[in-house]
């Protein structure tokens, strides 16, 4: 980030030198949280819903209302970012995340937790893209931008872990709550040393900042909807009238954007970030990868847990060598990008990936942890690591800096689709499997025709990531610094 850009934008108290390693630290930190908001509530939902006395119908709100604000906010916060300053949209969205996490951890109704939920989603939508714009900004294009977002894609996948491990343990020992009190420290640290690490920056303009208020209100109400249809269509069914009525609904208003984006004099996203090569074809192949993420994690917590047996700690606990397993694919992948083309690094990442899929694919009822489970653990955790890693230096190549947030907006929303997408794809898929292939009421024959559906569910993941490859041989190009 230039100087100049710096000044511009400095707070009253903006720290005296830029230092990236720090700068790096802090943005990590921040954005651990959002990573571990989207998995750690999943192991204490039975707890929490004994806690509040939920019906089984509204316990999923506590996991939609966060993902689909989230999702629907994230572009509309990474341009918000560009206008107004990152490191101020930074501070405000952990202000909102930390007084919803106070609110959800103190909630006694499941109103008041849904609402709160929400409001985190809102929080976490306005963190994200203004904390990653920050890093691209620090980090000019070459190796040492390669290198810090190596950190930040071992990141991605270690704090998802953690999140289902550190689930476990909190609602295990001092409960439910504090899956949300957790937060609030953090928060509190960002918002006090933002101003003390994090140099403010903008986008630079020459005449009067305007603000896309139609593109947003189209673009957000669209993404709102279509990701909570998405996760409609896990319970109601694809041809549920909510279902089909959402979609075609949201279909409508993504088409209202794209509309208003072509006749606005300064668009919410700009028609010409659309033109760069790498940021089209970086968007596609992180909406198809994290839909074989979401796949994963879905499917590989609930074969653990309903073929395998294992109780909600023992299932965080492995997890861990898959966190492992994506820091060194990350670490790999960061060191080989300086030498060679992303595209090899990222064709390499989604083959272990679709490799390690068609294993779980074939897991049989009573697998052993070491020799069954372990292994397509480690190569699907190397193969996510080294993919994060190359997806997201296309995702920031050739973006001026006065477009960085809506550039981090966008990844970050393809991620949230993509994993949206995969899960509402798969579930369908899987359940409608398994609900065929049960024979009779014995355990026995529940926990095979549960087999039988998520092995449905792995090769449906595998599809996934086999697409994402061929995204990547095909359609992401050379970049100018590599090699």
């Amino acid at each position: 980030m230039s100087l100049t850009t710096a000044r511009r934008g400095s707070a009253p108290h903006a720290p005296a030198a830029v230092r990236p390693g720090l700068v790096l630290a802090f943005l990590c930190v921040v954005q651990s949280m959002v990573y571990l908001d989207v998995t750690i509530v999943n192991v204490a939902l039975p707890s929490l819903q004994r806690g509040l006395g939920m019906a089984d119908g509204d316990l999923q709100l506590v996991v939609t209302a966060y993902g689909t604000v989230l999702g629907g906010f994230l572009l509309l916060g990474g341009r918000l970012a560009d206008m107004f300053g990152r490191r101020r949209l930074l501070r405000t969205g952990m202000a909102l995340f930390g007084a919803a996490s106070l609110a959800a951890g103190l909630a006694h109704g499941p109103g008041v937790l849904v609402a709160a939920r929400a409001v985190q989603g809102l929080g976490a939508a306005l963190t994200a893209p203004a904390a990653l714009s920050a890093l691209t900004t620090t980090f000019p294009e070459g190796a040492g931008r390669n290198k810090a977002l190596g950190i930040w894609g071992a990141l991605a996948g270690v704090a998802s872990v953690l999140g289902v491990l550190l689930g476990g343990l909190l609602t295990q020992g001092p409960g439910w709550r504090w899956i949300f009190f957790v937060n609030v420290p953090v928060a509190l640290a960002a918002l006090v040393l933002a101003p003390r690490v994090l140099p403010e920056s903008r986008a630079v303009h020459d005449g009067p900042r305007r603000f896309d208020a139609a593109g947003a209100a189209t673009l957000t109400a669209g993404l709102l909807l279509l990701i909570f249809s998405l996760d409609q269509a896990v319970t109601a069914g694809w041809t549920a009238a909510r279902t089909v009525g959402g979609l075609a609904a949201a279909a409508l208003l993504l088409a209202g954007f794209a509309a208003v984006e072509l006749r606005a004099a300064a668009p919410l996203l700009p028609v010409r970030i659309l033109r760069l090569r790498a940021l089209r074809a970086a968007n596609l192949g992180a909406v198809l990868m994290l839909g074989a993420m979401g796949t994963l994690f879905f499917f590989a917590s609930l074969f653990m847990q309903q073929v395998l047996g294992y109780d909600a700690l023992r299932t965080g606990l492995a997890y861990v060598p898959l966190a492992v397993a994506v820091v060194a694919g990350a670490g790999a992948a960061s060191g080989a990008s300086a030498r060679i083309p992303a595209r090899a690094v990222l064709a390499t990442g989604l083959t272990l990936a679709t490799a390690g899929l068609l294993l779980l694919a074939r897991l049989p009822v009573d697998a052993g942890y070491a020799g069954r489970v372990l292994p397509p653990f480690l190569l699907v955790g190397a193969g996510l690591g080294m993919s994060f890693v190359p997806l997201q230096i296309a995702a920031a190549f050739g973006v001026a800096e006065r477009e960085s947030g809506v550039a981090a907006g966008l990844i970050n929303t393809s991620q949230e689709a993509g994993g949206a997408v995969g899960v509402a794809v798969v579930s369908s898929l899987a359940f409608t499997r398994a609900g065929h292939a049960a024979s009779g009421r014995s355990a026995s024959a529940l926990r095979a025709a549960r087999a039988s559906g998520f092995h449905e569910a792995f090769l449906a993941g595998a599809g996934f990531a086999l697409a994402a490859l061929l995204v990547a041989l095909l359609l992401l190009p050379r970049m100018r610094t590599e090699g």
